[in-house]
C-alpha cells in the first residue's frame, strides 16, 4: 500500500545556497508518516494516553539524489517493506515529477514509557497491510 503527501518548499526551508536544508528532507518524511498512521485510522495521541506507548524511529538510511529549491512542489511516497512483531520497515521517496530527489528507509519501532520495546498489535500490523475500508 503507497501512501502519498505533498510538500511545498518554503523559503524558511532553504540554505544559502537556496536549496533545502539537508534535515529538512526528514522533516518532510516524518510529516508524510504522521499523515500515513493517521489515515490507517491509528490515534497516536490515544495510544500514548490509554497505553503509554508511543512510534519511535530507530535507524533512518538516507540517499540524498537531486536538490529541492524555493516553491518546488514535492510529493513523499511511503511504501511499507517489511512488519515484524516488534518493526516496521517503510521506504520513503521525495519527488518532483518524475524525478526522485530523496531515499530513506527508515525502521520504526514502538516503545513504551523509559524506552522499553514493545510489539506492534495484531490489529495494528493487519492495518498496514490492509488498505483503509477492506
Amino acid at each position: 500500500m503507497d501512501h502519498t503527501f505533498p510538500v511545498r518548499v518554503y523559503y524558511e526551508d532553504t540554505d544559502m545556497g537556496g536549496i533545502v536544508y539537508y534535515a529538512n528532507y526528514l522533516r518532510y518524511i516524518e510529516r508524510a508518516r504522521s499523515d500515513w498512521v493517521r489515515s490507517l485510522g491509528i490515534d497516536q495521541n490515544a495510544m500514548r494516553e490509554k497505553d503509554g506507548v508511543v512510534f519511535a524511529v530507530r535507524r533512518v538510511a538516507a540517499e540524498y539524489l537531486l536538490p529541492a529549491r524555493f516553491d518546488d512542489e514535492l510529493l513523499v511516497r511511503t511504501r511499507v517493506k517489511a512488519v515484524t512483531g516488534a518493526r516496521l520497515m517503510l521506504t520513503q521517496d521525495i519527488v518532483r515529477g518524475d524525478a526522485v530527489l530523496f531515499q530513506a528507509e527508515v525502521t520504526v519501532v514502538r516503545i513504551a514509557e523509559g524506552g522499553a520495546p514493545a510489539r506492534l498489535p495484531a490489529n495494528i500490523r493487519r492495518q498496514i497491510h490492509e488498505p483503509r475500508g477492506q
